[in-house]
């Protein structure tokens, strides 16, 4: 490798085995989430609560010295209540504005799902352009932005499903899931007395990271995989039983995600099991499925891992 991708594999491999001290039995979860953060995408977790979804942003956090905000959502949050609003400051004669959360390097959305439609939209800007509008400016984010959004299962009281249009802005969307009895009981004995979070720090620095994300762009992808990508991307279009494929924001989620993955192997190409271990992660929540089809079972889910079975693969 060159000296440059050697280097931002080893700020990689240094943050994923940072959280992993705290994350128990999560390697799988830890390198989904590093990926779609090199890479320059935002991450849904869908899981129940307790799992270490909040643990899991904290530490990426920690990890890289980096700011960091967590948002509660509920049915009354407003949109202002995340970008910030202008107060008037009697002294002065004049409006101030104050900053929301929104304005940091690593924002946890927690329960998404739990607020309006119209509050849940108030990231839209933010997640594709790294800006927001408020009250008619144009402010910028920062260069490191990255949202960790959780969201309870569909089917909980009190949710309301996320928009096609926000879905879509999510690079990948996973589940951390229970670990193993033995992983458990190595939890219960870390946080015996204390919480390994307490003891986490930083291992790399934002310039690090920044140089990661720059390397990402260094690794090589053939023209046989972008075309196998839109390939498997365009398939969901017309797949039995979706009503809205995903979109060629997909493609381009998988490319730099695929990219990402590579770097994190220490290789200077994508190779097909790049695209194809992170495939579903990216496409299947990008995909509607018609009622008739989810009452008969099908999911969006099995559809693009049925689709990684007929597409042929480059060679």
């Amino acid at each position: 490798m060159t000296e440059s991708l050697a280097a931002a594999q080893k700020t990689f491999r240094a943050i994923a085995a940072n959280i992993e001290t705290v994350m128990q039995g999560q390697g799988l979860a830890v390198r989904k989430l590093l990926t779609a953060f090199a890479s320059g995408g935002h991450v849904l977790l869908e899981d129940y609560p307790g799992t270490g979804k909040t643990t899991l942003a904290k530490t990426l956090a920690r990890s890289i010295n980096a700011g960091f905000k967590r948002v509660q959502f509920t049915p009354d949050l407003l949109p202002s209540d995340i970008l910030g609003v202008s107060i008037f400051n009697q002294r002065e004669q004049s409006f101030e504005f104050r900053s929301g959360p929104i304005f940091t390097n690593i924002l946890l959305a927690d329960e998404i799902n739990r607020a309006s439609p119209r509050t849940q939209s108030a990231l839209l800007e933010a997640m594709g352009e790294g800006q927001v509008s408020v009250e008619g400016d144009r402010r910028n984010l920062e260069n490191l932005f990255f949202v960790i959004a959780t969201q309870n299962p569909v089917e909980f009281r009190g949710t309301y499903p996320l928009p096609e249009a926000q879905m879509d802005r999510f690079a990948l969307q996973f589940s951390l899931g229970y670990v193993t009895a033995a992983e458990e009981v190595a939890i219960l004995s870390a946080q015996e007395k204390t919480h390994p979070l307490d003891q986490a720090g930083a291992v790399v620095s934002k310039d690090d990271v920044l140089a990661l994300k720059r390397a990402v762009t260094d690794v090589r992808i053939s023209a046989e995989l972008k075309r196998y990508i839109v390939d498997l991307v365009s398939a969901t279009r017309t797949a039995s039983g979706v009503s809205l494929g995903a979109s060629p924001r997909a493609s381009l989620s998988l490319m730099k995600v695929a990219q990402a993955s590579a770097l994190f192997d220490g290789s200077e190409f994508v190779t097909p099991e790049h695209v194809q271990q992170m495939a579903v992660a990216v496409i299947a929540h990008r995909v509607v499925m018609d009622p008739q089809a989810r009452f008969s079972g099908l999911t969006a889910r099995g559809v693009v891992e049925e689709l990684l079975k007929k597409l042929k693969v480059p060679a």
